[in-house]
This record gives C-alpha cells, structure tokens and sequence, in this order.
C-alpha cells in the first residue's frame, strides 16, 4: 500500500492587512481523496504540528467542491487535519511520496522552513516523487537552496502573477511565487487562462498551477507512482 506525505503550513498571518491566510482547503481535500479513493495512507505533517489555520476565503461558496462537502462529514479525515505531526517528526523513508498543498501561507513558512526542504531534498535523492500545488510550490524555494537542482531547468507551475492580481493579494505577500521560481532558475509554465488547471511534471518534480489543478495533480501523482 502507497504512503503519502501531506505537508500545509502552519502560517496564517499576511502583510499590510488584517485579513488571513492558511491552507486552501479545497487543495487538500481534493488530492486527500484521490489519494485515500487509491487506498494509500495519508498522513500530515505541519511545521508547528497540531490545528493548522484555514484560509476564510476557501469556505466560502463559490470555493467549495465536492471534496469540501465530503470532508465535513468525516471525523476521521478532520481529527487527522487537526492533529498533524510536527516536520522534523517524520521521514522520507517512511514515504513513497509528497505533496503540498498551497493557500498563501506556504509563501512564508514552508518557503523558508530548513525541515521542509530537507525533506524535499531526501524524497527526491530516494527517488520518491514531490508535488505541489498553487502556492504549494513555495516549499521548493528552501530546497532549491540546499539543493540548486531542484528547480534550475526545470519545467514547473505555481500561482501566477495574473493569478495574484486577481485575487487582490498582490500587496499581502513578501514577494510572487512565479517570479522567485524563475530566479532560481525554474523553466516556469502557465495556463493562457487564469485559474485554468494546469499541471507540469519533470522527472520526480510535479507541480499545478491554482486551486482548479489540485485534483489533477494528485492524479499526476498517482499515476507516476503506479507505474514505479
């Protein structure tokens, strides 16, 4: 049976504003029940551990999916959301795979977090896949780092600049994800329509756009991983 690794922040808090972030909920719920619809075990992890925050903003209606809906009635999945392990408590080797999802709040911790990054760096020199979602791919920056490889010439997707104007972000964030991935040297790919799903794979590396690519990212992942 395949083991994954769901890592989400533990940040809420953005600049210049009273509003706040979290996890995108829906980027989780939806590869959670790929996942778990596959028979793999899912286990989370955060980088304080415990309740992570939920972005207000993905309970809304016009956000929620059916995912969503589904996960409000299973006690199983909510009390493992609310009780996440703590990073530098797991392993890669206990592992097949991981995935991040995004909400910006990953722009600030997971972007900048030495466990994560070194988690990402142990899965793919164990030649075990990494996925990431939105803002998700934020989680590479620290890695790439450590590790320049990880993201220089290689194709990758995440939250566009577009994508943040829309969204009225743009003056709450440190910095955009999609231009800090090309100054690491990522191959940066998008859809032509904002909030179309999009996802990029390159070797272990996959990678999706927005909310819209959560699912088919986890699929990308599933089906990379069945073919191991």
């Amino acid at each position: 049976m395949k083991k994954i690794l769901m890592v989400v922040t533990s940040h809420k808090e953005l600049l210049n504003t009273d509003s706040t972030t979290g996890l995108w909920i829906g980027e989780f719920t939806d590869p959670y029940y790929e996942f778990k619809d596959k028979n793999y075990t899912v286990v989370i992890a955060s980088p304080q551990g415990g309740n992570p925050p939920i972005d207000p903003m993905s309970k809304l209606t016009e956000h929620v999916t059916g995912s969503n809906r589904r996960f409000v009635d299973d006690d199983f999945a909510k009390h493992a959301l609310k009780h996440t392990l703590k990073l530098d408590e797991v392993s890669a080797a206990d592992f097949d795979a991981v995935f991040y999802p995004g909400g910006h709040g990953p722009m600030f911790d997971l972007a900048s977090s030495p466990a994560s990054a070194k988690l990402i760096v142990e899965f793919l020199s164990q030649n075990k896949p990494v996925a990431a979602v939105c803002h998700g791919p934020a989680a590479l920056l620290k890695a790439a780092e450590m590790e320049p490889s990880i993201l220089k010439g290689k194709k990758v997707t995440g939250f566009s600049n577009a994508e943040e104007k829309l969204v009225l972000r743009s003056n709450t964030i440190p910095y955009t994800l999609e231009d800090k991935l090309k100054e690491l040297g990522g191959e940066y790919h998008k859809a032509l329509l904002p909030f179309s799903s999009h996802v990029e794979t390159d070797g272990l590396l996959i990678t999706g756009q927005n909310p819209l690519s959560a699912g088919p990212t986890a699929e990308a992942l599933i089906a990379m991983l069945e073919t191991k």
